[in-house]
C-alpha cells in the first residue's frame, strides 16, 4: 500500500513492485456464479478511475444474499483504506466467507484475503505484505507528522496480520519491513492461510481484460518513469477509455459489476505504440526508453 501525502491529505497508490509481478490472466478454473465474487484487478481507483471498491463488493453481496460466499483474488493491491473497508464488509456478511488467492494478493489485497473464515492460497500463488510508503512535499514538521501517521498505519496492518495468523505483531512487522512475498505453503505455515488450493482450481486465461491490463501496466510504468505525474496519467487513460469501443459484460457476480459496460481490450502492440509516442513527446533522456 502506497500513500501519497500532500498538503495534509493522504492518497493510497499501488506498489510498483507488486504491479510488475501481477499476472492479470490468472483466474479461477470454475466459478459458481450464484455465490462467487471475483476480485481480479486493482483495489480502489484503477487506471480508468474505476477498480474494485467496497460499494461494488457490497452490491455483489446483496445480489448473492444470505448464502455462503467465495471470494477469488488476483490483485496487485491498491488503496489501503478501500481494502480495509472491503475487509470489514466481508466480515459483516451473515454467512461463511471463503477467500482464495489464485495468483497474487498484494498489499491491500492481502488485507481483503484475511476476511475469510477459510483462507486458501494456491501453492504457486503469493501474498505480499509491506509497509506504507509515500512521496511528499513539505517542511520538516509536515514530514515528521507524515512519518508518525504512516507508523500508525503500519502498526494497524501488523496487528491485523497478527490477529489472523496468531503470530506476534512484531514478527509481522518484520515481514512488512522487508516487503515480503509469501508463497502458499509458507502462508499456511504462518497461519495467514488455512489451506492450499489444488492446481486444477487455477487457470491462466489471456482474455480481453487481461490483455488490456497488461498493456496499461506497461504504459503506466513507462510513463511514471518518464516523469509524468499520476494525475496526468489517469487523465490520459480516461481519454483512452472514452475513445475505445465498449462491450457489455457477462452475468458473473464481480467486484466490478459485469453488467457495467467495459472498454474492449485494445490490441497490445497498438497500446505500446501509443505509449512510446507519448514518451517521445515528453522529451529528455527518458523519451528514448522503449516498451
Amino acid at each position: 500500500m502506497q500513500l501519497n501525502i500532500k498538503a495534509g491529505s493522504i492518497r493510497c497508490e499501488l506498489s510498483p513492485r507488486a504491479l510488475e509481478k501481477w499476472n492479470p490472466a490468472i483466474k479461477a478454473a470454475v466459478e459458481n456464479t450464484e455465490s462467487t465474487i471475483t476480485i481480479y484487478g486493482i483495489i480502489g481507483e484503477d487506471w480508468y478511475g474505476e477498480g474494485v471498491t467496497v460499494k461494488r463488493v457490497d452490491a455483489a453481496l446483496r445480489a448473492i444474499g444470505d448464502k455462503p460466499v467465495t471470494v477469488y483474488l488476483n490483485t496487485p493491491g491498491g488503496d489501503m483504506f478501500e481494502g480495509i473497508a472491503i475487509y470489514n464488509r466481508l466480515r459483516e456478511h451473515s454467512q461463511k466467507v471463503t477467500t482464495k488467492v489464485l495468483g497474487l494478493a498484494a498489499s491491500a489485497g492481502s488485507v481483503v484475503f484475511l476476511a475469510g473464515e477459510e483462507r486458501q492460497v494456491a501453492s504457486s500463488a503469493f501474498l505480499m505484505i509491506h509497509n506504507c510508503w509515500t512521496w511528499l512535499a513539505g517542511n520538516r514538521h509536515a514530514l515528521r507528522k507524515a512519518a508518525d501517521d504512516m507508523e500508525e498505519f503500519d502498526s494497524a496492518m501488523a496487528d491485523l496480520y497478527a490477529e489472523a495468523s496468531g503470530q506476534p505483531a512484531e514478527d509481522m512487522a518484520d515481514l512488512m519491513d522487508d516487503e515480503t512475498f509469501i508463497r502458499g505453503k509458507r502462508a499456511v505455515e504462518l497461519g495467514l492461510a488455512t489451506g492450499l488450493l489444488t492446481a486444477d482450481e487455477v487457470v491462466e486465461r489471456e482474455d480481453e481484460t487481461a490483455t488490456q491490463s497488461n498493456a496499461l501496466k506497461a504504459m503506466d510504468r513507462a510513463l511514471a518513469k518518464a516523469g509524468m505525474p499520476r494525475s496526468e496519467r489517469r487523465e490520459l487513460f480516461a481519454q483512452f477509455k472514452s475513445s475505445t469501443p465498449r462491450a457489455a459484460g457477462g452475468d458473473m457476480h464481480r467486484a466490478v459489476p459485469p453488467d457495467t459496460p467495459r472498454a474492449v481490450a485494445p490490441d497490445l502492440s497498438a497500446s505500446l505504440d501509443a505509449a512510446n509516442s507519448i514518451l517521445s513527446q515528453l522529451g529528455g533522456k527518458n523519451a528514448q526508453r522503449k516498451l
